[in-house]
């Protein structure tokens, strides 16, 4: 594998497929998603104060403001403040940061989906991330269940 992306997607047409299938793969999510009635929103990505999962967070400086900010480790309390303020469904695919180590399955950078909707608990969302699967696989493989690899 070569270290420059541009390289490795020139000289390995596996490297491309994982790309092209993300992309499938995140179209399947929000073409499920969006037909349930969740919206999609963005939430912030800095934040004065560290908060989401107990990881580690990344700090940075913002200049204008003469202010230090967190890259944020999770976007949980920004989607449950939209839910308390009335959209009772709602979903993030966005990047999260976590200043933690580093290896072949680990990444400090990386993105995530997230999906809150009002008055469920944990078995509705169970439920709801079963069919989302299922709906990814028959959208990307044509049948219920897909082999994951490493």
């Amino acid at each position: 594998r070569y270290r420059a992306r541009h390289v490795d997607l020139m000289c390995n047409p596996e490297v491309r497929e994982v790309f092209v299938k993300r992309a499938a793969i995140l179209r399947s999510l929000r073409s499920f998603l969006d037909a349930r009635g969740f919206v999609e929103v963005e939430t912030p990505v800095l934040s004065r104060e560290a908060s989401g999962a107990a990881a580690r967070p990344f700090q940075t400086h913002h200049n204008a403001l003469k202010s230090d900010l967190f890259l944020r480790v999770a976007p949980e309390l920004y989607l449950k403040r939209l839910v308390i303020g009335g959209l009772s469904r709602v979903y993030e695919v966005g990047k999260a940061f976590r200043n933690e180590g580093v290896d072949a399955t680990h990444n400090p950078e990386f993105t995530s989906v997230e999906a809150y909707q009002a008055f469920a608990d944990y078995t509705d969302m169970m439920t709801l991330t079963e069919e989302l699967l299922r709906s990814i696989c028959i959208d990307l493989h044509g049948k219920p269940s897909c082999e994951v690899t490493d």
